[in-house]
This record gives structure tokens, sequence and C-alpha cells, in this order.
């Protein structure tokens, strides 16, 4: 099944039937990645007394799991502004539109004292005068046990707040990353990219242009045989009234067409 998309004066076409999923599927396994100091996600049986709601344990006809999870700190996840401000937004109530033409891009973090980070110029070098709704960005090296690591206390790649802040300049409102936060792990709060992104002088009194539309998403994986470019993004959440909700991007490669 394909579908037309028209973006800035262009016209896109993207086969639906060929969806790339870019999130990481949380589990209670050891191969899940963990962030923020946490244990893995607990996924278990509901119990009461000797009923257990497990089909293979014959108690119950149905399987009746209880979740326990972060999902700040178990995968991949997308948050509004809602994470750093003292009042509280959710992040179901910022994010009504869930297509978007994005742009993939790769990034080699450079060395900067103690710590790896993304620039400025190496965002806009590698847009190539692009300007898009969303912008996937893939750190290098892109091994796929990226998927299963465990970010605590690594001091992980980030962006510097220069680079948020372009972002936010030429007007790119969803930023999804394959890092556990674009901040640094430890930063003592400051939190220079995320409020450079959203726009927020002041977590206690926000200012009236903060940007409550747009969304990070952070602990994505991106595939080595997905070529940077133009896709279609279907970034869908689950419907919690919280800051962040785990969620499932999903690209879809877009096609010029001469219509």
């Amino acid at each position: 099944m394909k579908t037309l998309i028209h973006y800035l004066g262009t016209t896109f076409q993207a086969d639906l039937s060929r969806p790339i999923d870019i999130s990481i599927p949380l589990t209670n396994t050891d191969e899940n990645p963990i962030a923020w100091y946490i244990e893995k996600p607990v996924i278990e049986p509901v119990r009461f007394g000797d009923w257990v709601g497990k089909v293979s344990e014959g108690s119950s006809s149905t399987n009746f799991n209880n979740i326990q999870f972060n999902p700040h700190g178990h995968g991949t996840h997308t948050e509004c502004l809602g994470h750093i401000t003292r009042d509280f937004y959710s992040v179901n109530q910022a994010l009504k539109t869930f297509f978007f033409v994005a742009e993939l891009i790769s990034v080699q973090p450079i060395k900067q004292g103690e710590d790896l980070v993304i620039t400025r110029v190496q965002i806009q070098d590698a847009l190539k005068g692009k300007v898009p709704e969303a912008i996937v960005i893939r750190s290098l090296p892109n091994p796929e046990d990226k998927k299963h690591l465990k970010y605590s206390h690594t001091n992980p790649p980030y962006l510097l707040e220069e680079a948020a802040l372009f972002l936010r300049e030429i007007g790119v409102k969803h930023l999804l990353i394959d890092l556990p936060s674009v901040d640094r792990e430890s930063d003592e709060g400051k939190l220079l990219a995320h409020k450079a992104f959203w726009n927020v002088q002041n977590v206690a009194v926000l200012n009236a242009d903060a940007r409550h539309d747009c969304t990070i998403t952070e602990m994505i994986y991106v595939s080595n045989a997905v070529a940077d470019g133009s896709y279609m993004l279907n970034l869908q959440i689950a419907s919690f009234e919280n800051d962040a909700s785990p969620s499932k991007p999903v690209l879809y490669l877009l096609e010029s067409q001469n219509l």
C-alpha cells in the first residue's frame, strides 16, 4: 500500500507495506537496555491466593500480567517539556498528530574533554540545508548491541546545547536519538539541551513561547541497513497522562515523485 505525501512543494511516495521500526522492545530479561540506575522491568502474572494469571500454570484461562517499568530508563520513549518543568504537562496532550516528514542523519560524536558530544556544525552539515519536521539522529559507531546496553555510570555521548538550539531555530519539532538522553548523564541538573530544544527558560515559571507541542524521543535504534535520508515518521505513543510514554517510532522511506 502506497500513499502520497505533499511537503514544501514536493510530492513524495511512501510504501506503507514496508515499515522500519526504530523502537527497542521492552522485556523483563537482561536483554533490555537500562539507564538511570534502575533495575530491569518486571512482567509477572497477577496472583490472588492460589490463582495465577498464567494459562501455562493451569489456574487461569487467560494470561493476565502486571508490568512495572520506567519509560525514561527502560527503552524507547517520547517525552514532552513536562519532563523538566515544575508544573505537570502530559505527552499525551502535547502530541496530537503522529505523521511527520523526518530526516535520518548519522553523526560520529567528537571528543570534548572527557565527553563525546554532537555539535551544531555536525548536525547542520548532515542536514545539507534540509529543514524537516522531525530529525532522527543515529550516533556512530552503531553496533547492534546498542539495543541491550546498560548505560548507568557510563557517561554516554550527548548533544551540546548549541546543537539543540540549532534544531529549535530551524523549526524541528520532533527530535529522535539513539542515546539515553540528549543531555550529559551527570550535569548537575542543568539539562541544557532539553531546555534549549523546548525553549524552557525557567522550569518554575514557564515562558509563554515554550514549545509545548514538541517532543524528544530517546533510546531508539536504527539499523545500519537503513540509509540516511528522508522518511515519513509515524510517532506512536501509549496514551499515558505522564511527562513521557513508551513509544514506537516507525519510518517509511520517501521517494520523490514528478507529479
